[in-house]
């Protein structure tokens, strides 16, 4: 019944998706096809994974794999509960709700909007979605001229209506992500090899922004899916976000004021760090949120300044490929600073506060 309910999702076929399911059920399994018309599915199946009998019927979890064509080099992976009942000899679809995380077409009808280089899958208003659209067409090359294209070179976009449907998607409290205009996730499943990254926007953060500030957010989150097969476990947020701002920023003509606004209100008021921000700071409810961002991109300015774009490129690969999940961090990063850098960590750091002093105080 689950291979011909994927098979009838996949060709779009009405009457085959409805004939794998109950009557009850089959007004939900039409809508289902209704908010997927336009979402380019290149795959859809199930794998169950655990069935107990309950008095409603029995209900099964199941592994619901997916691969949107084009963008997708491996399927992501939804957990979904489902209710069988039984009927002339075969076994129908009773019901079907997720478990944790919800998928995007769960929340409403999606609009697609298809770019030279990007695929915006959401539920907004048609000019947002498009707009979005180029913003994403944009980053692609921007974040290519400096991290080279050995990537996919183009970006995958959901956007929810509301941030209520952004927390639902992510399996999170709407509060910690209040603010936050956008997230990229690895989708479920996906093996770190062969990512399948969603950038998935805050539309109620995002329509705050200016046109600048959208399209900063925008490749910001680019450089996290170009950058995806180079960030290991062991790869500080301070460099990751850092790396990411700093890119983004390129070609904007921001001076250093402009671009760390509370990070000069906190200098000039004699409030200065101690030392690069740790990951704890860059929790979406870390109190001084905009200062760690400002802090990790005023870290990767100075490394692209005094040595180059490409060796920061280069500091940000050797970490990943030189570090291990078992070895101290920061013996990594210093590691690997001496090898690119010429100097290790506690001397960048060093340097790192004294040009913040010099250059915001």
């Amino acid at each position: 019944m689950l291979a011909r309910r994927a098979d009838a999702v996949l060709r779009r076929d009405p009457a085959a998706l409805a004939a794998t399911a109950t009557p009850a059920f089959r007004p939900r399994q039409a809508e289902l096809l209704r908010r997927t018309a336009q979402v380019p599915l290149d795959s859809w199946s199930h794998r169950l994974t655990r069935l107990e009998r309950t008095a409603a019927g029995p209900t099964a979890e199941v592994q619901l794999d997916h691969r949107i064509g084009g963008y997708d080099r491996h399927p992501a992976t939804a957990t979904r509960r489902i209710t069988l009942a039984r009927a002339d000899g075969q076994w129908l679809l009773a019901a079907d709700d997720p478990v944790g995380g919800v998928l995007l077409w769960d929340l409403g009808t999606v609009q697609a909007v298809h770019g030279r280089r990007s695929l915006v899958l959401g539920l907004g208003d048609d000019a947002e979605l498009t707009a979005l659209s180029r913003a994403a067409d944009r980053a692609v090359p921007a974040v290519s001229a400096v991290w080279g294209s050995a990537w996919a070179d183009r970006l995958l976009l959901y956007a929810p209506g509301s941030l209520d449907q952004l927390a639902r998607l992510l399996g999170a409290a709407s509060s910690d992500y209040r603010g936050i205009a956008a997230v990229t996730t690895a989708a479920p499943g996906a093996p770190d090899a062969a990512p399948a990254d969603r950038i998935l926007v805050n539309p109620d953060a995002y329509r705050e922004l200016s046109d600048l500030g959208r399209q900063v957010v925008t490749s910001h989150e680019a450089v996290h899916v170009a950058t995806r097969a180079a960030t290991r476990p062991w790869t500080p947020l301070w460099l990751s976000e850092g790396a990411a701002d700093w890119t983004a920023y390129q070609g904007t003509g921001r001076t250093t004021r402009q671009i760390a606004p509370e990070l000069a209100t906190d200098i000039a008021a004699g409030r200065l760090p101690s030392a690069l921000p740790t990951d704890a700071d860059f929790s979406t409810t870390a109190h001084g949120l905009a200062q760690s961002y400002e802090l990790a991109w005023f870290a990767c300015a100075l490394i692209a300044r005094r040595h180059g774009p490409q060796r920061l490129v280069t500091l940000y690969r050797t970490i990943a490929a030189t570090g291990s999940a078992t070895a101290d961090r920061d013996t990594s990063v210093d590691r690997a600073m001496r090898r690119v850098l010429g100097t290790d960590l506690a001397a960048f750091t060093r340097d790192w506060l004294a040009a913040l002093a010099r250059e915001l105080g």
